[in-house]
């Protein structure tokens, strides 16, 4: 295991165990931890809390990650203009 992904866990498990609302405040501490590898690996780990059945962390991790993911512009953008609204002419 490197040394970075040793951190993403240090962050996840801080994440994990931090007050509710405190997540902003701890990824703000680590933004050199902040990107691409750290949305992967939530989300790793999320998968394994919920085949272990901790079913609640792994919807905050998926939920996390997401966030993040949509902060970092990872996450597809939809339009919800009304651009695509279901009028279709045959």
């Amino acid at each position: 295991m490197t040394g970075q992904h040793q951190d993403y866990l240090h962050l996840i498990d801080q994440l994990l165990r931090c007050p509710n609302g405190a997540e902003p405040e701890i990824l703000d501490a680590q933004p050199n931890l902040l990107d691409a590898d750290l949305v992967k690996t939530m989300m790793q780990v999320a998968t394994l809390m919920a085949h272990e059945g901790n079913q609640d962390a792994a919807k905050f991790l998926i939920h996390i990650a997401r966030e993040l993911a949509k902060y970092l512009g990872l996450y597809p953008q939809f339009d919800t203009s009304g651009a695509c609204n279901g009028n279709h002419t045959n």
